[in-house]
Parts: C-alpha cells; structure tokens; sequence
C-alpha cells in the first residue's frame, strides 16, 4: 500500500498546489523564452527541444511544463510545424543532437512520429537523437511495434530517456516496454526527481537505481524539484538530497548512481551538486554562463 500510495501521488491533485511562494515561476527554466520555432526550444548551443506533443498518457503533477501540457490543440505539432523544425535545423550546423519532448511523444499518431524522426534524421548534421518519455511506465501500450520499427530505422545512436521517480513504477509491462525499446536498437537511460514523501528516502533510490540497471536503463539524471508554481510540496530539503545522494554514491554500483544536479532557474545549465565528501558551501552555485544563484528551497 505504501508503495501504491507512493506513485498515486504523483498523479493525484492536492490543495497544496494553490498554495505558493515568490520563488516560484511558471517556467523556471525559461523554455518559452528560447522558443525559436514553435515547438522547437534552442537553449543550448549544439542541441535542441522538439515539444511534439502536449498530450501525455497521464499527468504528473510535478511536471516543470504544467503550464502547457494538456492544453493539447494548442500544443499540437502539424506538419508544417515539422517542416519548420527541419529549416531552422538546416540552418543551424552546429546543433548536432534533437531531444524530442512533450508531452509524450510515445503519445501521437505513429504518422507524426514517423514524420518528425524521419525528416530530423534525414539532417546531415544531426548525428544524435534523444527521445523523452514516460509511456512505458504510464501507458505501455503506447510503445507500439510500429514506433519501434521506426526508431529500428534511424542510423544515427537513439537514446530513450524514461522518467522513474519509483521502484514500485517497474511493472511486468513496463519492463517489457523497455526490452522491446532495448531491442529496437535504442540506449536506454532514465531521469528522476526528488519528491518529498515519494522517494525521498535512500532504500526508495536505492532500490530504483539497483532495479533499472538490472533491466538495462542506464541511471542518468536525478534532479532538484524545480521551482514551478503549484509544486512546492514536492521539494525536499537539499541538505537530505546532499546526504541521501552521498550514501547512493558509497554503495551503488557506477553505473547505477546518477548524477545529482540543479536544472539552474533562470540560468543556464544543469549544475552537478558536489556531495558530503567536500566541505563547500552548497547554497549557492554558479550556471554556465558564471552567474551566482542561490538554491531555491520552499
């Protein structure tokens, strides 16, 4: 039951979401100022975002984009819209990867999917493709042998980021989602976020990481709650992350321990947390672009 109680929160409203404070933004992560296209966000110098969809097979109430995902006609990606992603990708050599995004992207018809990996990876320069996902945890039938004919096609590296916030989310479907995934050809990494009362405890993380590695999901990411309106509940003390990551990184296997970061707010750049094993005054940092912030508690 705890177990069951921990993903349902996830997923389910709280009057705790109107509750809010002056640190928080609708868009922390600036996604909307660096939409160069519609749909295609060009934040850093050799990649981009593709938001293909808005839709998503659930919605986790935790969600960085909540300003825009469900509002599905206005997030909805044409054709046309594709064809501009591709223009603006052929006039920009420098960005070498495309990390299709939503929503889930798992979500749309198979025609747009096929469509928008199709013409991206017909780009000469673009030698990567990610794609982020959370159907093969919410909605594994969404991982049709259609999409994964298509991924199967792709000669550049496809990578597949899935998001894990808990060990009891590695069901029998889901893990047979990831097997097809892994057999499509695809590398498969995944992404987490600290939330408070979900997986804010060593043997949650303990277990989750331990589990992905043993299903070929390489542990990626885990991220700082990020300072969205409305979800300022989720996030944890940072001192417990310090300590609880710090203890990861004694016993988890390399390859199993993410990296422990802070998706800067009104910054540049995912900034790595340095754990106990160094005496630093961990309440501010600096982005890429050496600008100090301070860490966003709530």
């Amino acid at each position: 039951m705890i177990c069951e109680a921990a993903v349902a929160k996830q997923f389910t409203t709280s009057e705790q979401e109107l509750n809010g404070s002056g640190d928080e933004s609708l868009d922390p992560l600036q996604e909307d100022k660096h939409e160069v296209v519609r749909g295609l966000v060009h934040k850093y110098r050799s990649r981009v975002l593709c938001l293909l969809t808005a839709e998503c097979a659930s919605y986790c109430r935790f969600c960085t984009r909540r300003r825009r995902v469900s509002d599905i006609e206005h997030g909805r990606i044409s054709e046309g819209d594709i064809e501009r992603w591709v223009e603006y990708l052929r006039n920009h050599p420098e960005i070498s990867e495309v990390i299709l995004s939503g929503g889930d992207p798992f979500v749309v018809s198979t025609d747009i999917f096929r469509l928008a990996v199709e013409k991206i990876c017909s780009i000469p320069t673009i030698k990567v493709l990610r794609i982020g996902t959370r159907a093969p945890v919410s909605a594994p039938e969404l991982v049709t042998d259609e999409k994964l004919d298509i991924i199967k096609s792709v000669k550049q590296p496809v990578y597949v980021g899935v998001h894990f916030e808990h060990p009891a989310e590695l069901t029998d479907e889901t893990i047979e989602a990831l097997t097809r995934l892994r057999r499509s050809g695809a590398t498969l990494y995944s992404q987490t976020v600290f939330l408070s009362g979900i997986n804010d405890d060593y043997d949650t993380l303990y277990n989750l990481f331990t589990r992905l590695l043993e299903v070929g999901v390489r542990p990626y990411y885990i991220y700082r709650c990020d300072p969205v309106v409305g979800i300022g509940h989720f996030i944890v003390d940072p001192q417990k992350e310090r300590h609880i990551m710090t203890e990861l990184r004694k016993n988890l296997s390399g390859l199993a321990c993410p990296t422990y970061v802070i998706d800067t707010p009104y910054g540049s750049g995912k900034i790595p947390v340095p754990l106990e094993f160094w005496d630093a005054d961990v309440s501010y940092y600096r982005d890429f672009d050496g600008e100090p912030h301070n860490v966003v508690d709530r």
